[in-house]
């Protein structure tokens, strides 16, 4: 897409979301910590608003008060960064573009396109970033040879929980493959015991239908959501990933709700399911209800998907604005990326560092599996479609819907959704043809 297109185009994105008063609303600035007197202060939009994330936010804005500035948070709750990413650019069309802002994947090649967002180059070259982030999140955060955003950590999207007392009264072991995932759930189902934490809402019913495509490998995944090809839409293994959706829809008995993840998180600590696929953010929230990884659940690859990583990185992206804040903003950018910091945040938060030389040695055993896949490279990694790692805003958005869909609509068959999904990767692909829209270490700078 020729370069005053696709700022038209994000421009007109900006403005659609201009009259969502309500979502403007949800800004609410939170208590901080006491400190003597900050030299400066940054407002920092995000979407951390579980009682676990509410913890690492609040990590960074003590460390951050240390360096005497001061963390004026602005959270807006709501699952995925959908209420958040509304409000940042509402706030931008209305010229109160916050200092700082948690925005992931794709999103940042657009943000920088639009010519909004604050160059941290001299701060990646001093601190000589290339040398410690993983290659791939060194790609991530760069746009047209620039470094225009700070990663924190990385998610891994692919990650079977599972009740380890529940599972060592029924004799069983953690599914490694889709057949022995339906053993394990026929067996939790004649036990009464529901075989899988898991809600209807939009974001993560496509979030499973993600890990059930990485049964195919990182290849075929690439194939289907970064490079949205008709034909791997029309493939027998899009089929099959569909056809298991159904499946697991059907252990549910009719009984999957629209829940948020927490909630979702919630049931299966209270054992009301056996198993929870999920990001493992879902650990530091199972934390919040007393749960330890090994003592009271297990944690292990999504089946079918043992060494492969599909990830999601949280990163934050500076405004320049009138480059009033660019001090605080360097400092800032700086002390994410240090050591210690990585180690500690991202303890809290469920995620691992974004470094090489980080300490698997301090990790937990969940932590230490995602560290060590990620760092094996781009082979085993796959962006997640979902949390915005692998393609634009708009074809997420339009995706994610078309799997809604055909996960609710009983009558909507698998063919259906197969040519539905392959019209709009045709749609997508005219309109962007020679334009990088996903994360994929492949791409042209």
């Amino acid at each position: 897409m020729p370069g005053r297109w696709r700022r038209a185009w994000l421009l007109g994105l900006l403005a659609a979301c201009a009259c969502d008063g309500n979502a403007l609303a949800a800004v609410q600035p939170a208590a901080q910590p006491a400190a003597a007197a900050p030299s400066a202060s940054l407002q920092v939009l995000h979407w951390w608003t579980s009682a676990s994330e509410r913890k690492a936010a609040d990590l960074l804005a003590a460390r951050l008060l240390e360096e005497r500035i001061d963390w004026q948070d602005a959270a807006i709750p709501g699952g995925a960064g959908i209420g958040a990413g509304k409000v940042l650019k509402g706030r931008v069309l209305a010229g109160d573009a916050p200092e700082a802002a948690q925005m992931i994947g794709v999103s940042i090649a657009e943000w920088a396109d639009l010519g909004l967002l604050l160059e941290l180059d001299n701060v990646a070259s001093a601190g000589n970033w290339q040398r410690f982030l993983f290659p791939s999140i060194d790609a991530l955060i760069r746009h047209r040879r620039h470094t225009m955003a700070v990663p924190l950590g990385i998610h891994r999207v692919n990650s079977l929980f599972y009740n380890r007392a529940l599972f060592a009264r029924l004799k069983l072991a953690p599914p490694q493959s889709w057949r022995e995932f339906e053993a394990v759930a026929a067996r939790l189902r004649a036990a009464g015991v529901q075989p899988l934490a898991q809600s209807s809402e939009a974001w993560q019913v496509a979030a499973l239908f993600e890990n059930l495509v990485l049964i195919n490998g990182p290849a075929f995944y690439r194939e289907l959501f970064v490079r949205r090809s008709a034909a791997a839409a029309a493939d027998p293994r899009t089929a099959e990933a569909l056809t298991r959706l159904r499946i697991v829809k059907g252990w549910g008995r009719g009984q999957l709700e629209e829940r948020g993840w927490t909630d979702v998180v919630g049931r299966f600590a209270r054992g009301q399911a056996g198993m929870l696929i999920m990001g493992d953010w879902a650990k530091a929230e199972l934390a919040e209800y007393g749960q330890a990884p090994e003592r009271d659940y297990g944690c292990a690859a999504a089946p079918g998907t043992a060494g492969y990583h599909l990830y999601s990185v949280d990163t934050f992206a500076m405004f320049a604005g009138d480059y009033r804040h660019q001090g605080a903003q360097e400092k800032m950018a700086r002390l994410l990326v240090t050591p210690a910091l990585q180690a500690d945040f991202n303890a809290l938060k469920g995620a691992v560092p974004v470094r090489r030389d980080a300490e698997p040695a301090r990790m937990d055993a969940c932590a230490r599996a995602s560290w060590t896949t990620f760092a094996r490279g781009a082979a085993v990694q796959a962006p997640s479609m979902v949390h915005r790692m692998a393609t634009d805003e708009a074809s997420r958005d339009a995706i994610i819907a078309e799997l809604h869909r055909f996960f609710i609509d009983e009558r909507a068959t698998v063919e259906q959704a197969q040519r539905r999904l392959a019209a709009l990767f045709r749609l997508f692909n005219l309109g962007t043809q020679g334009a990088p829209v996903a994360q994929d270490i492949d791409r042209g700078r």
